[in-house]
């Protein structure tokens, strides 16, 4: 490390490439946080808009993973690998479960219509 940041003396942490300098609390958790799979998409509880239960998704990030799982706004994700989704925040921590290169299944709701769609984080 004191090669690659030229620092000695002082604690150097690498996060996915990006060398940290010091104890910057602050930096460390939004290079870890990076670090976390994402669909990329913008969630809410479904239930909480009058809908059935699940994660509303309100927003689908250009180039994300949800998009390229075919994840469209107005969506309601109802099942990550079988296990179902009664909310954003159960969303958030099934995907957090698997590690990058992992591919999922999603069950949707989608205009009343169920569909199966393979997200690749």
């Amino acid at each position: 490390m004191a090669r690659r940041s030229g620092q000695m003396a002082v604690p150097v942490i690498l996060v996915g490439g990006e060398v940290i300098i010091g104890f910057d609390r602050a930096r460390l958790e939004r290079a870890l946080a990076a670090q976390k799979p994402s669909l990329g998409v913008k969630v809410a509880d479904a239930s909480a808009r009058g809908l059935p239960s699940g994660a509303y998704v309100g927003g689908v990030r250009t180039g994300s993973v949800g998009e390229r799982a075919g994840l469209q706004p107005d969506d309601i994700i109802i099942e990550v690998e079988r296990q179902v989704i009664r909310g954003a925040d159960e969303l958030e921590r099934a995907i957090s479960g698997y590690g990058r290169g992992a591919t999922l299944s999603l069950r949707v709701l989608r205009g009343g219509q169920r569909l199966t769609l393979r997200a690749s984080l």
